[in-house]
């Protein structure tokens, strides 16, 4: 078989088929946008370890090398680009409804006007060509080795896509605090985050220090989302 199969890349295929199985959850029925934040910060987990689970081994060939790089852009683009639009798509179909704790429910929501659908879904289009554009860019300035600044130290030039793991679910967990429907801000919160992939900010490469704390904030939100969805299967009974 064609392709890379050792332990250097199960953490990029991981991330992907988690991705994968995001979208389709959204997409499926009535979609369930907060089951596929489920998935999305697993892929982010897996994206923090993946370079340096592929960097331990000392003897990869040129050739493994660039498939490893062509492989993390595509699970990005899958888990970090499309996935985060479905989510959005799925928010247009149904919300979270409930009163007291374990009282939680998925409800349909009423059709928005076609207008304002088509204009949301071409946003997610639009967030989705972003995170494109991103992940070609950076993988050209890697290849130039220009992703550093005047000292040497390497950077991101503009917000990296992977981002998206640790911003979108915290949105859709404000939801926990508001009880209110957040679809519009979701969809600003994509209008933002995209226009920051293609911008020319300047990010220093997180640290150790930098990468434990979102580890720990990525964590937390997975923390309350897997209660959101217990407390949902027990509403549901």
């Amino acid at each position: 078989m064609i392709g890379v199969y050792d332990y250097t890349v199960i953490l990029t295929y991981l991330s992907l088929l988690s991705g994968a199985s995001g979208i389709i959850v959204c997409l499926k029925g009535i979609g369930h946008p907060y089951l596929g934040m489920f998935f999305l910060l697993f892929s982010g987990l897996c994206d923090t370890f993946d370079g340096k689970v592929a960097r331990s081994k000392k003897n990869r060939t040129e050739r493994e090398k660039r498939f490893g790089i062509q492989i993390d852009s595509l699970s990005d683009l899958v888990a970090f680009g499309v996935l985060p639009a479905c989510i959005g798509i799925a928010m247009l179909r149904c919300s979270l409804e409930y009163t007291t704790l374990p009282n939680i429910y998925m409800i349909r929501l009423q059709e928005r006007p076609l207008f304002t659908q088509v204009i949301l879904t071409v946003i997610a289009a639009l967030y989705v060509l972003a995170a494109m554009i991103r992940l070609a860019y950076f993988n050209v300035l890697e290849e130039e080795d220009e992703n550093r600044d005047e000292n040497g130290q390497k950077i991101y030039l503009g917000l990296p896509v992977t981002s998206a793991a640790l911003i979108f679910p915290a949105v859709l967990l404000l939801h926990v605090f508001s009880n209110v429907d957040l679809t519009l801000l979701y969809f600003v919160v994509l209008v933002v985050v995209g226009f920051l992939f293609l911008s020319k900010i300047h990010i220093k490469k997180p640290q150790n220090k930098e990468i434990a704390l979102m580890i720990g904030l990525g964590a937390l939100e997975f923390i309350v989302l897997a209660v959101i969805l217990a407390f949902m299967h027990m509403g549901g009974k």
